[in-house]
């Protein structure tokens, strides 16, 4: 089951591709040995960028996958896949 429509779907892969440029961004940065302070708030964005596109995919997900389990009464199952995925980002 996949509930990103195509729209979603070109959204997340721009967004995937500038996080994408960004890492390599870092690795020059690294490698001409630019200020910590300015790595660090590189890989900062970079973290944004990444939660961004968990929570629009959690909010597809939850919106389409579950809701349409729960409606099919099998809810229970997928409801506990969620909260394992969940719990991955909370460590």
């Amino acid at each position: 089951m996949n509930s990103l429509c195509d729209l979603d779907k070109k959204d997340l892969t721009n967004r995937l591709k500038r996080i994408e440029g960004q890492v390599r961004g870092i690795q020059r940065m690294i490698e001409e040995d630019k200020y910590c302070v300015d790595i660090l708030h590189q890989v900062g964005a970079i973290q944004g960028g990444l939660k961004k596109v968990a929570l629009k995919i959690l909010d597809k997900h939850v919106h389409g996958c579950v809701q349409r389990a729960v409606k099919n009464e099998e809810g229970d199952a997928v409801i506990d896949e969620l909260m394992e995925v969940l719990a991955k980002f909370t460590d």
